[in-house]
């Protein structure tokens, strides 16, 4: 993986920083990034263009609403993945080649698909940012929907007047009011930082990690998901290992020799593994649809195609912190830091306590097992890959949480290439490591977790329908 010069698929990012507020931001310790434009792409429904357009959109928007880029993952995928499940059934209201989401007979073939488009993610950003949750704060939410409402008066003034545009908002506003109603009651609404929440005394239970009293979103492992209906067959590598065993041991040594701060902790880390590591802090659903729009592209794919994709990639994502936190708050095993710190209470000879040990980015107040990160990136992959065949897609990628000077809003950002998705999902992964965040364990549970959430969207939803051409 290597470092490389801007390329088209860098967007070229606005002036204007957006900062989270500093006890969410803290959740993650990620630094604050500015709100990428859109990019300058064809609208026409022969190319991706208005799906990729909104994609980003969604993304400033995220950014606006201050819940990227690492302030609030969760509720930024579950925003995505309405967004694009609404543009994917109101662009197959048009014309129907895939599954809708929400089964419907009606068609509508004379509509505008650029207009529908614009008006079903609109009406799904302008609702679920408006709804953001205390402690993030009002004027976040303010700001984000001041975003999509401009970003639509823009788009939506492109399109030509007459019957096709009006009835093109029609299908998208009446996509997005079904989506909406959908998922009203799906207890997204939940406690974003609970300070009662009970923390473990014994050698191996989660408590609040250090600069934090309060537990993150303990109640998103109920948030109903938009497609999985059963917990994962995957039940045995969700046990924690023992305190006592060999490879708890090897583990912790890891995470001591790689994951420090360099400063207060000595590390092992090389520099090419400090970038990786604050790379790959930013928000999944961020980072990974910024890789989808460049695959996109890349693929050619016209609008009910690149439709699809995202929406079953932010499904995936979205499902896959739903099954993460749900493990999390049942396991409550305690994170890297804690076990470190208190090593010499875990009865095994193995390992060595460091009483003031710091990780390289402050660890989020959520129990360790298992990487939602590393299911997030595992998941994202395997969507893109059953979609667009191969796993074989070079693609090179910025970040909005490296150092100022090498984000992607920065004039030359510092960017990471990969000749496979595979290879920048495994990176993904062992950034959560490098960071001083995860447990080995915790990391290979959350790849192979997410690989299975990411085959059961693709294998349950949005199928072709006999019109469909290609492996799409």
């Amino acid at each position: 993986m290597s470092k490389g010069p801007a390329m088209n698929a860098v967007p070229r990012l606005r002036a204007l920083r957006l900062v989270a507020p500093a006890l969410l931001l803290a959740l993650v310790a990620s630094p604050a990034g500015a709100a990428p434009p859109p990019e300058n792409v064809a609208t026409t429904g022969g190319g991706p263009g208005a799906v990729v357009e909104w994609n980003e959109i969604a993304g400033d928007v995220a950014l606006a609403a201050c819940l990227a880029p690492a302030a609030d993952p969760p509720h930024e995928a579950r925003m995505y993945a309405m967004m694009h499940l609404a543009v994917h059934d109101a662009l197959n209201t048009i014309d129907r080649r895939y599954e809708r989401y929400v089964p419907g007979r009606g068609t509508e073939p004379d509509a505008s698909p650029e207009a529908a488009v614009a008006a079903a993610a609109r009406a799904v950003l302008v609702a679920v940012a408006g709804q953001v949750l205390d402690p993030i704060g009002p004027d976040c939410a303010a700001a984000g929907v001041d975003v999509a409402e401009q970003a639509y008066a823009e788009r939506i003034g492109a399109v030509p007047d007459g019957r096709a545009k009006s009835a093109g908002i029609a299908v998208g506003e009446a996509a997005a009011a079904t989506m909406l109603a959908l998922r009203a009651d799906d207890g997204a609404p939940t406690t974003l930082l609970d300070p009662s929440y009970p923390q473990g005394t014994e050698p191996g239970q989660w408590r609040f990690t250090p600069g934090f009293d309060v537990a993150a979103l303990p109640g998103w492992g109920q948030v109903r998901p938009f497609l999985m209906t059963r917990e994962l067959s995957y039940p045995r590598a969700y046990r924690p290992y023992p305190l006592t065993s060999r490879r708890y041991a090897t583990d912790v040594d890891e995470v001591q020799r790689l994951g420090g701060d360099g400063t207060t902790t000595p590390s092992a880390r090389t520099p090419e593994q400090t970038q990786v590591a604050l790379f790959w802090v930013e928000s999944s659903p961020l980072q990974w649809n910024r890789v989808a729009r460049t695959l996109a592209q890349d693929a050619r794919l016209d609008l009910w195609e690149s439709a699809r994709m995202f929406a079953l990639l932010d499904v995936a994502l979205s499902d896959a912190y739903v099954d993460a936190f749900r493990v999390k708050y049942e396991l409550k095993f305690w994170r890297p830091v804690t076990a470190i710190r208190e090593a010499e209470t875990d009865g095994n000879p193995a390992t060595t306590a460091d009483p003031t040990w710091t990780p390289l980015v402050v660890t989020p107040p959520i129990p360790d097992q298992y990487s939602g990160h590393a299911a997030e990136g595992a998941a994202a992959v395997e969507v893109l890959r059953r979609v667009l065949g191969t796993d074989r897609l070079a693609f090179s990628t910025c970040s909005l949480t490296l150092s100022e000077g090498q984000r992607c809003d920065d004039p030359t950002p510092v960017l990471r290439s990969y000749e496979r998705l595979s290879q920048a999902s495994a990176e993904n992964g062992e950034s959560r490591i490098l960071v001083g965040f995860h447990f080995r364990h915790a990391v290979d549970d959350g790849l192979a977790a997410g690989t299975v959430i990411g085959r059961d969207t693709v294998q349950g939803a949005l199928r072709p329908l006999h019109r469909a051409q290609g492996p799409r």
